[in-house]
């Protein structure tokens, strides 16, 4: 499944899942599924702190499919069907006069966590590391080798697919190209190989950063912060685990192609199995002596080439007001952001 949090014209932010050209209303098609809801939450951290969340939300998919799955078929033979195929598709699937099938055209995605309940954001990749320290006229201490790192992100400024960011007080602003899991379930000194236990899906993370002001800080010894806080993009969407099992290595990694454009030009290209800790070490390293919640967002850090910082050796050029960038992962989809 792609869980999504979505809404409608003025309406509240809804959990969904997320189709071709079509998103489920999970909170709409649960009687499809359910005689009763027994209180079940319907958005997306409801679902993950729900024990059977996962579960109950692949029922209702499989409920809404079983009604209009050959429908749904034909309209996707098309290679791009049309938004009049969608919308009539949707508009044919309702009760009570709440539409379970809503064309995305008329929704809008959000964060698929707008808040989560914390944000951790490790260092993951030897070659951002080594770049960065290089740029800094530093060696990559061994500390790093022995034990993955993180600092704790603002998760109250998170921002989802298609915002607008705001330009902080930077003349650095900088973009960077992360793959992020979702926690799924209470765990505590969880061990490596037991990870996918606890993960509840893999999205899109962009690290925004202000460099003069992350610099400035870290002379002193503490930070990132005020080069970090101002905003987290994430999305467009939480994909769970068996959508990419294709794309599984045995060693616990993904093969996942990560892009990043520019305002259209191609800036960044990397690999998400090129990361020296896998997500089972990040998260055996977080939940060490702590105990993690679902709604825990654990960023890998940046992708080799998947930022300025690297590409133009500290100096910038930097990213401008009215920039657009996006990120591409596979099988996740594309995060795309304006500076404003």
């Amino acid at each position: 499944m792609k869980l999504v949090t979505f809404s409608e014209g003025a309406g509240t932010q809804r959990g969904g899942v997320l189709l071709p050209g079509l998103v489920i209303d999970l909170q709409a098609a649960a009687l499809l599924a359910f005689e009763e809801e027994e209180g079940r939450h319907w958005d997306v951290l409801g679902i993950l702190s729900d024990e059977e969340g996962l579960n109950a939300a692949a029922e209702v998919v499989e409920a809404v499919l079983a009604q209009v799955g050959d429908e749904l078929d034909d309209a996707l033979a098309d290679p791009e069907p049309s938004e009049a195929a969608l919308a009539g598709l949707a508009g044919s699937l309702s009760i009570g006069g709440a539409e379970m099938l809503l064309p995305l055209s008329q929704v809008r995605l959000l964060a698929p966590l707008p808040r989560p309940a914390s944000l951790r954001d490790f260092y993951a990749f030897e070659q951002h590391v080594a770049t960065a320290y290089h740029a800094a006229g530093r060696h990559v201490p061994p500390e790093w080798y022995d034990i993955p790192v993180f600092y704790f992100g603002n998760h109250g400024a998170i921002f989802g697919p298609d915002a607008e960011i705001p330009m902080p007080q930077s003349r650095a602003l900088d973009y960077e190209l992360e793959l992020a899991c979702v926690i799924g379930r209470v765990c505590r000194d969880v061990q490596p190989e037991d990870a996918d236990q606890v993960i509840a899906g893999y999205t899109i993370l962009n690290d925004w950063s202000a460099r003069d002001l992350q610099r400035e800080e870290m002379r002193v010894g503490l930070g990132p912060a005020k080069g970090k806080d101002f905003a987290t993009s994430l999305g467009p969407a939480i994909v769970t685990l068996d959508e990419l099992f294709d794309y599984a290595l045995p060693d616990g990694r993904h093969n996942l192609t990560m892009l990043a454009r520019v305002s259209g030009e191609q800036r960044s290209h990397g690999n998400a199995r090129d990361s020296y800790y896998t997500f089972g070490e990040l998260i055996a390293r977080a939940s060490r002596d702590c105990t993690l919640y679902p709604g825990d967002v654990i960023g890998s850090g940046t992708v080799g080439s998947g930022c300025l910082l690297e590409l133009t050796g500290g100096q910038g050029p930097w990213l401008q007001v009215g920039d657009v960038v996006e990120l591409e992962i596979s099988g996740l989809g594309v995060l795309r952001n304006t500076i404003v």
